[in-house]
């Protein structure tokens, strides 16, 4: 494939507010199309209320949390309060992608209409949580506080390039913790519940994805570094909630999400879509950001395989056991 730039491919001409001004038609292009696909859901609809009951506190009836009385997994509780959390700094979200893309024109109608769309996320996942009694609600809130209380600022908020490249990336990766933990949760109400969210993420996914490509045939070398500087330094949004290295190892256990499910479900699927190691015409930069970014995804997979073998040994002993 061969991409010809629609303008001069230089720092000096692509400044965040020209590119911003020269993707407004395709954002209006992917926001038509966004809303007619997109469905409406209500979140009320997706929480076992019959399931709940008080908890102590203002009730003298209230009847204080037990993990036994949920059938939620050990791993699926885990992954749902990170991803929950996760949800929760939306406030954050919302102001650095505002801050960034504006509000004005099809791009402000993108950022209201995501940020109405994500908030349903976390509105359902608490609902469900608390009427299940999935977790323990006085941690989570704890949880909560804790982890709202330090914000978010983006790795990325230095470029629009990057921002737009993270997100098309971070959309994905949100879609499938959540479909993961669905699967593992042990509870089909859950399950359904997190397969309605992945749907909202998938949509969100290939909004970004449709505008990095478009990004590539404005300015392929800069949106090339860009692509290979969010690839070689991605984290998820969550990384700052209290615990979250101890919770991903387990989650990563879990096959909820780890390196094998991060290099093949996540970044292999945009990157092939954009078919990026086929983009030739690119200048010194932008080559050397290509064949740096294969170098990385050679030595992520490698990676993964490592950590397939030994999570594979892991499977094995614990048969072992209990067979024994």
């Amino acid at each position: 494939m061969t991409l010809t730039p629609a303008h001069i491919d230089s720092p000096s001409v692509w400044t965040d507010a020209r590119l911003l001004y020269a993707l407004e038609e395709v954002v209006e292009k992917e926001l038509n199309r966004h809303l007619k696909v997109a469905k409406d859901w209500m979140p009320h609809e997706y929480v076992p209320w019959s399931d709940g009951r008080n908890f102590p506190g203002l009730f003298e009836d209230g009847e204080a949390w037990d993990k036994e009385q949920s059938k939620v997994t050990e791993v699926g509780r885990i992954a749902l309060v990170v991803n929950l959390l996760t949800e929760d700094n939306l406030p954050s979200y919302h102001h650095e992608i505002a801050s960034l893309f504006g509000r004005d024109g099809a791009w402000g109608t993108w950022v209201h209409r995501w940020t109405a769309e994500e908030g349903r996320h976390g509105i359902v996942m608490r609902d469900y949580l608390l009427a299940s009694r999935a977790v323990d609600p006085d941690k989570l809130e704890q949880f909560r506080m804790a982890h709202m209380s330090e914000g978010f600022e983006s790795d990325n908020r230095h470029s629009m390039l990057h921002s737009v490249a993270y997100v098309a990336f971070q959309e994905l990766a949100t879609r499938i913790s959540h479909r993961n933990t669905g699967h593992q949760s042990g509870d089909p109400v859950c399950d359904r519940m997190l397969a309605r969210i992945a749907t909202d993420e998938n949509l969100h996914m290939v909004f970004y994805r449709n505008l990095l490509k478009a990004a590539f045939e404005l300015a392929p070398d800069l949106t090339m570094q860009a692509v290979r500087d969010v690839v070689v330094n991605f984290r998820m949004p969550g990384h700052s909630i209290p615990g979250f290295e101890r919770a991903a190892a387990q989650m990563a256990i879990g096959e909820v999400y780890n390196l094998r499910i991060h290099h093949d479900d996540v970044l292999q699927p945009v990157l092939r879509f954009l078919k990026i190691m086929e983009i030739d015409g690119l200048g010194p930069e932008g080559l050397k950001a290509q064949e740096e970014l294969g170098m990385f995804l050679g030595g992520l997979d490698s990676e993964a395989r490592k950590f397939d073998e030994k999570l594979a040994a892991r499977k094995a002993r614990m048969a072992a056991r209990a067979a024994g």
